[in-house]
């Protein structure tokens, strides 16, 4: 197996993970919280997508799904459109509101072009420093596992999240 396989069997995780998260959920479950400071499930559903086509997109040379592909638009966030979700407030966190339908969609969107790049690379390119901001430099394949990592990561909170929501209703 190509080290490059098994970085796309891990990215296909992830939205086997949110699907599971957000199966059945109304608007109402979506953007319920269990208290006022923490996380929705549609924005933990759109920041994983979100931080994954933001992050592999230039790695890749194209444009990001987000904007090239219209979800930008048909999502209509009160956000500029570069925002991931990074350092967002719990107001901000509040303001993403999206049908499950759309949620995955577009991580949908951005995993097939997240596996398209995956299947062009060779193991060797997985070398290449793509960050001499950081000691040691962040090579191609550090990068790609630190996007899956907080991926993973997200779609993982989700799951507990959905949990928690089901139990307190």
């Amino acid at each position: 197996m190509r080290s490059a396989e098994v970085l796309a069997n891990g990215f296909g995780r992830i939205g086997e993970d949110l699907r599971a998260a957000l199966d059945g959920a109304d608007d109402a479950l979506l953007t319920r919280r269990p208290d006022p400071d923490a996380n929705t499930l549609a924005w933990l559903a759109w920041h994983t997508a979100r931080v994954q086509d933001a992050q592999v997109a230039p790695l890749a040379g194209v444009a990001e799904v987000w904007t090239a592909q219209g979800w930008s638009e048909r999502f209509g966030l009160p956000f500029d459109d570069a925002a991931t979700g990074y350092g967002q407030s719990p107001d901000e966190v509040g303001q993403v509101r999206a049908s499950a339908e759309l949620l995955l969609g577009y991580l949908e969107a951005t995993t097939a072009q997240t596996l398209a790049y995956l299947e062009r690379l060779a193991d060797d390119d997985l070398d290449v420093v793509v960050d001499e901001d950081w000691d040691p430099p962040v090579t191609l394949g550090v990068r790609l596992i630190s996007v899956l990592a907080d991926d993973l990561q997200h779609a993982g909170q989700a799951s507990y999240l959905r949990g928690v929501l089901d139990r307190t209703r």
